[in-house]
């Protein structure tokens, strides 16, 4: 049996790991052609992430899985939050090991969390169109879509998609 997957807060150490596997993901998925793409740029600084949101990894016996970014309604991060919301954005798994556990032990670590939440009574997330993966990670863990929150790519024809959960 494989070691149990600890979800915690990032520390600068995780930075370069998170951006390896932010970026990796992203190419593997297809969501990006080359990791020079402006957005594929700033989602790899993981300090200025950090310093506007809250990011957290998955690790299995001390190697870095995935991590995912939290942030709630007027904070930098946050896209789609509303007042009552948690949101979470990049949740990225090492293509190396997805269908490992990770993905679902970030997901489950975020809904609990919400719950211990002041006012937030929900969890919400954007995701691409096309990410089927990720899609289908989102249903297992209890999320439904909510059509009328999707929205566009600022600038782009990019359709993302809203998934939420009430808590």
């Amino acid at each position: 049996m494989s070691s149990q997957i600890l979800i915690r807060p990032a520390v600068p150490a995780d930075y370069d790991a998170i951006a390896r596997i932010t970026r990796d993901a992203y190419l593997a998925a297809g969501y990006f052609e080359d990791a020079d793409h402006p957005y594929m740029r700033q989602i790899q600084n993981v300090a200025q992430r950090a310093a506007d949101a809250t990011i957290w990894v998955a690790e299995r016996s001390g190697t870095i899985l995935g991590s995912v970014t939290l942030a709630v309604e007027g904070e930098p991060y946050a896209d789609i939050a509303l007042s009552d919301e948690l949101e979470f954005r990049m949740l990225v798994v090492d293509p190396s090991v997805q269908r490992s556990g990770a993905g679902k032990a970030m997901v489950e670590a975020i809904l609990d969390h919400a719950r211990t939440l002041p006012g937030v009574h929900a969890v919400a997330l954007t995701t691409g169109e096309s990410w089927e993966s990720a899609h289908g990670l989102y249903r297992k863990t209890g999320f439904v879509r909510t059509p009328e929150r999707d929205w566009l790519v600022p600038g782009t024809d990019i359709k993302l998609l809203v998934y939420r959960q009430e808590l």
